[in-house]
């Protein structure tokens, strides 16, 4: 089965404003830090058709009266927490999928009822022990089990089985289904193909021939011939990254140093806290006319040091970016991670005795960052535009989706 908690961040910010709560209301960001899109909305703003990702003033101008909230990332994390915790009670395989839906396997679990059973008492037990509802679609894969808790909103369950998939399924939109996205969508209608049922009836050789590998999958999603198995290990970290849409626009090396500084000494403190390290750093750029590229580099040495991050972070912009247009959104990740505690070989033309002081002085100042606050101890770069580096993904940023590959 899948749950879907319904318009979660929304959900749970009404639950914590009573004044609100029968109020259209949406989630979103600054548009003084140039963050104005909308994040999430409840049911009562969706009836007036405001869409996560549109800006703050198309989403007014559809509805006026529209209440905009500034994110809680770390509210939504304990209530991510506490749903998690009600769906332990009924099976140990449990595979999150973003911060408010996961996958259940309960098969196993047949000594507290069939599925149908299992999903309404965890409808019930989220309803009245958190205050907020959720969609649940059970199924016999994960595919449909997805496409099930989108079905019906809010607060449904829908059973969609061999015996009814074809019903149910098929009618609906090529685009409801898992990885259909917009793109893939247009292409689909381009080929007379509007519905789940027309694709799944499109031979799967025409279908590779249009989209080449994933047109397999496609075939696959359709025809309900899905069978990876709900896996509770999803939930381990592949990747550390934050992004960042800066206050104003970044024109100089300077600027993007000071905001590499600022994102990469979050990712560091993440891997030192969860006892990891990386060695693939990537950046994200994109100019002030939304046009963005991608690029990474393979370091010798796995790294959890701030200045190591930054430093690659630097080279792969300054070898790749010509300052055609000013900056206006920056992010660096890393991934190929490993745990601090393997063994790893050293490099002759390394100083590692340097490098081991580094950490130590970087797990220092984590101290006293978690103890003062992170504008406790800072690079002197960061002092330049204090502005530009004012921001702290560290606390303020969210959880990214985990993906279903």
């Amino acid at each position: 089965m899948h749950s879907d908690c319904n318009s979660f961040y929304a959900s749970v910010e009404c639950l914590h404003r009573p004044k609100i709560r029968d109020k259209p209301v949406a989630v979103g960001g600054d548009v003084k830090q140039r963050h104005g899109i909308i994040l999430a909305k409840n049911q009562i703003a969706k009836k007036y058709h405001v869409q996560t990702g549109e800006a703050l003033w198309q989403a007014r101008q559809k509805c006026p009266e529209l209440i905009i909230v500034p994110p809680n990332f770390h509210l939504y994390e304990r209530f991510s927490r506490l749903c998690r915790k009600i769906y332990l009670d009924y099976t140990n395989q449990v595979e999150p999928f973003g911060l408010d839906e996961c996958w259940l396997d309960v098969t196993g679990s047949g000594i507290l009822g069939n599925g149908m059973t299992i999903a309404q008492e965890i409808s019930t037990r989220i309803k009245y022990e958190l205050g907020i509802t959720v969609s649940i679609g059970v199924s016999f894969n994960k595919i449909f089990a997805k496409l099930g808790s989108d079905y019906k909103k809010p607060d449904a369950i829908t059973r969609i089985g061999r015996d009814n998939f074809r019903d149910i399924a098929w009618p609906l939109p090529a685009g409801d289904l898992l990885y259909v996205g917009r793109a893939t969508q247009r292409k689909l209608e381009g080929y007379g193909i509007h519905t789940i049922g027309e694709l799944a009836g499109t031979p799967e050789r025409v279908l590779r021939s249009w989209f080449g590998k994933w047109g397999e999958v496609l075939y696959c999603f359709s025809n309900g011939l899905d069978i990876s198995p709900v896996d509770p290990s999803a939930q381990s970290v592949k990747s550390i990254g934050n992004s960042q849409t800066t206050p104003r626009d970044l024109t100089t090396d300077q600027d993007i140093k000071i905001i590499l500084y600022v994102l990469a000494d979050s990712i560091a403190r993440r891997l030192r806290e969860q006892g990891l390290k990386g060695r693939t750093v990537c950046i994200n750029v994109r100019d002030n006319q939304l046009c963005s590229f991608t690029r990474q580099h393979t370091l010798g040495n796995y790294t959890n040091i701030s200045s190591e991050i930054v430093q690659a972070g630097m080279n792969l912009f300054r070898q790749n970016y010509q300052w055609r247009r000013p900056v206006r959104s920056l992010g660096i990740s890393i991934t190929d991670l490993v745990s601090d505690a393997i063994p790893i070989q050293t490099d002759l033309y390394c100083n590692e005795r340097s490098r081991e002081r580094q950490e130590r002085l970087d797990a220092a100042t984590d101290w006293l960052k978690q103890r003062f606050g992170t504008t406790a101890i800072r690079p002197a770069v960061l002092l330049k535009d204090q502005k530009l580096s004012g921001f702290d993904p560290y606390c303020d940023h969210g959880i990214h989706p985990v993906g279903y590959f």
